[in-house]
């Protein structure tokens, strides 16, 4: 199965504990992945939290997809982890690395995509690597509140 490796360092205006935190609450991915619009079906278990995360495209500019992806998290010491079980074959782990740097926190955001064909994980990689970017200054933008 073909698979890319994403990664992007970037700093957050936070300690470490606080951001731990808000990467282990899976209300705080709305937003932060831009895609995401709503998460459902929270169970939390023996250190793992799962849930349906709902991401939405829009195609046209009209026309509206939401894909519901099966997430897993688990929070760890120095980090974040999880895997992602989307439709149409794509999974995806990923690891939010976090270390007490320059009064706040060092991110090293890493994502590990598969699919089952390449054109697939090709666009996959298009979108993930938007939202990782993404992601990195809307974290920053929400450090004053962690």
């Amino acid at each position: 199965m073909p698979e890319t490796l994403l990664r992007n360092t970037f700093h957050v205006p936070a300690p470490p504990d606080a951001v731990r935190a808000h990467l282990s609450e899976p209300a705080s991915y709305i937003g932060l992945s831009p895609l995401v619009v709503e998460v459902r079906d929270v169970r939390r278990e023996a250190g793992l939290i799962h849930y349906v995360s709902v991401e939405r495209f829009r195609f046209l500019g009209f026309l509206r997809y939401d894909n519901l992806i099966k997430v897993t998290l688990r929070p760890t010491e120095d980090a974040v982890e999880g895997e992602v079980d989307s439709p149409g074959g794509i999974r995806m782990t990923y690891r939010f690395a976090l270390a007490a740097r320059d009064g706040g926190t060092e991110v090293t955001d890493e994502l590990r995509l598969r699919a089952a064909f390449g054109p697939l994980l090709g666009y996959a990689a298009r979108q993930a690597r938007g939202v990782q970017l993404a992601r990195a200054g809307i974290l920053a933008d929400r450090a004053p509140a962690l």
